[in-house]
């Protein structure tokens, strides 16, 4: 599971509709009533900013995320056969949504279900949705099916935040562009280094935001690259709602003060995200503009999230492997189990008619 983004433009509205009653509802005080008119004032500035300030563009996350799932099913089909097969759900647009896919997967014969949402940090806003969006589908097939569910037993991967493999990776991925780009020409201490995690509000009435979880996550890069690059900051790419409290330095202001600090080249590396999006894409590109208005004589450099990377794809499957295993063996015990209550009631009835039976 993935946010998903438009690639049409008239679906802005329904798509920043979605997005308000699931994400803004979590932290913001905004009546439901206003969601639909609000979205649609949103949509007329994504428009001016995807159409009109950077040329029509158009996301290529839902594709990104396509290669993401046909990467991990290969690898996982390596063991498993078609015993398993990975589908995709989006968050916010169709036409993959949760509902969508769990009729179809009801329809391929599938009864067992690991929910896996393919984003870095667990929270409300990341794997909460994706839970909550999977529980009312799964209540709308219930209904249809006169009250049973579809699905037998389910398992659920939590992020990875915390994962060495994708630690390691996000580190060697920073060297390696240091190394193709600015090596040579910049000392280690004049390389300044911005890990971006994805913002969060400071309160989120109660939820789990995940600030703790992004904080871990850019300390433990952190560790790994600051004995050669001692310039590095979190950076949080915030949705800078009125009247809401976000996490700070945001991204610009992290890369304000590297360069305040030396830095003559400042790395934006999104740490926080696995598929681009237009977050990692437009509003990076939007502050590297800013910055280079102001600091012209500085180098940066754009790096791109983690994506279809091999190590990546095979990294996701691996944590996978467990989880699947957990459920194909639920069949097999019920089995045994099942078979072992037959055997062990006709042999006790057999026991009364025949002292000798055992």
């Amino acid at each position: 599971m993935g946010y998903g983004e438009v690639e049409s433009y008239e679906d802005f509205a329904n798509y920043n509709e979605q997005a308000l009653n699931l994400l803004t509802a979590k932290f913001a005080p905004v009546p439901t009533w206003i969601y639909p008119p609000l979205a649609k004032l949103l949509a007329l500035f994504d428009f001016h900013e995807w159409n009109h300030q950077h040329d029509n563009f158009i996301s290529p996350h839902n594709a990104i995320f396509e290669k993401q799932r046909e990467g991990i099913e290969k690898a996982l089909q390596q063991r498993w056969g078609d015993r398993v097969e990975v589908f995709k759900a989006f968050n916010f647009c169709a036409p993959f949504l949760p509902e969508q896919v769990l009729a179809e997967i009801q329809q391929q014969g599938f009864q067992k279900l690991l929910i896996y949402p393919l984003l870095v940090v667990d929270s409300i806003f990341t794997s909460g949705i994706a839970v909550e969006q999977v529980n009312k589908a799964l209540d709308r097939l219930a209904d249809q099916d006169s009250g049973q569910s579809p699905i037998q037993s389910m398992r659920y991967i939590p992020s990875f935040y915390n994962e060495p493999d994708y630690i390691a990776l996000m580190a060697q991925l920073v060297e390696e562009t240091i190394a193709a780009e600015l090596r040579g020409d910049y000392l280690p201490s004049e390389i300044g280094i911005v890990l971006m995690n994805h913002g969060c509000p400071h309160k989120a009435k109660g939820f789990t935001s995940g600030i703790r979880e992004s904080e871990a996550l850019y300390e433990s890069v952190r560790e790994q690259l600051i004995y050669r690059y001692p310039l590095i900051s979190v950076g949080w790419l915030n949705h800078q709602t009125p009247l809401i409290e976000w996490t700070q330095p945001n991204a610009h202001l992290a890369a304000e003060n590297l360069i305040q600090l030396g830095a003559k080249a400042i790395v934006f590396m999104p740490i926080g995200f696995a598929t681009e999006n237009h977050e990692t894409l437009l509003d990076v590109h939007h502050i590297i503009h800013a910055l280079e208005a102001r600091h012209d004589r500085v180098r940066y450099v754009q790096m791109a999230c983690v994506n279809e990377h091999p190590q990546f794809l095979q990294m996701a499957a691996e944590w996978a492997h467990p989880q699947i295993e957990a459920l194909l063996a639920e069949t097999e015990v019920s089995a045994v189990s099942a078979s072992h209550s037959r055997t062990h009631a006709r042999g006790h009835t057999h026991n009364h008619t025949h002292s000798h039976a055992h």
